[in-house]
């Protein structure tokens, strides 16, 4: 015979329990995939660090450290995002959100994309003039203090508060299935470049291949997206940081222990 249904008060909990349960789940996951994402990267990365303008090598080869640098930096500041989708869409399959998270990075991964075509370009265009003991030091400098600068635009306060407060942004663009999934992640993923492209600059700037300032600029964004301070307090907080090493950079670079100077004559990056 079969058992009676659950009845009182608890019995309808029990599905917000489990739907609970899943969402932690799905978060657990999207840290595990960026713990593995740090301990790929750092492996791969080990002695490349030539300082601003590392070498990105070929485009193959940066496209892949790229996108597992991008899963490994961001998914912990977007799983909040993840785990609010998963939670609308109150479905339980578990695939939609990784789609989500999925096109969440496609759109980070055309944004590297732009970045190492600027930099071979900048490196053809000219040559010789970005070198580090040339123009390739004012150049590190001035990208961080512009970096910082950025930081109380309204253009950036606008973005972080879409990163901060994702509910409108998903409700507003609401696509369904799994093709929507991917859309809505994108679409997200904009506004997160958007936020976060001039800490991105700085992290090329300081040494992409460098896990140190990798840590450093991820750390910055996870704080910006999720700490419950005041939004303006939290991006003043970032600005002031980078007009410093800004300044550092530009007059005692060898005051940064992380920073690699590069010893070579020519920009490395392309």
């Amino acid at each position: 015979m079969a058992a009676p249904a659950e009845s009182g008060p608890d019995a309808g909990l029990a599905p917000a329990y489990a739907a609970a349960r899943t969402r932690l789940g799905l978060v657990a996951a999207l840290f595990a995939v960026a713990g593995i994402g740090w301990a790929w990267t750092a492996h791969q990365m080990r002695g490349m660090d030539a300082g601003p303008w590392t070498n990105l090598g070929s485009l193959g080869w940066f496209v892949g450290v790229w996108v597992v640098m991008m899963a490994a930096m961001m998914f912990p500041s977007v799983a909040p995002t993840v785990a609010l989708y998963a939670r609308i869409t109150k479905e339980r399959s578990p695939l939609r959100p990784w789609f989500f998270a999925g096109g969440y990075l496609l759109t980070w991964t055309a944004a590297g994309l732009v970045a190492y075509v600027v930099g071979v370009t900048a490196t053809k265009i000219l040559g010789d003039t970005l070198a580090w003991h040339s123009a390739g030091r004012e150049l590190a400098g001035a990208t961080l203090i512009v970096a910082a600068i950025y930081e109380v635009t309204p253009l950036k306060d606008v973005c972080l508060g879409k990163c901060r407060s994702p509910l409108g942004v998903l409700l507003g663009s609401w696509r369904e299935g799994r093709s929507g999934a991917v859309r809505m992640g994108a679409k997200n993923g904009a506004w997160c470049v958007g936020c976060c492209w001039a800490l991105m600059a700085s992290l090329f700037a300081l040494g992409v291949m460098s896990v140190s300032w990798m840590a450093f600029v991820a750390g910055i964004i996870a704080v910006e997206k999720t700490v419950p301070w005041r939004q303006r307090v939290v991006t003043y907080a970032t600005a002031a940081v980078l007009l410093v090493l800004g300044i550092l950079v530009l007059a005692v670079p060898d005051a940064l222990p992380a920073l690699t100077t590069p010893s070579g004559d020519t920009m490395q990056m392309g």
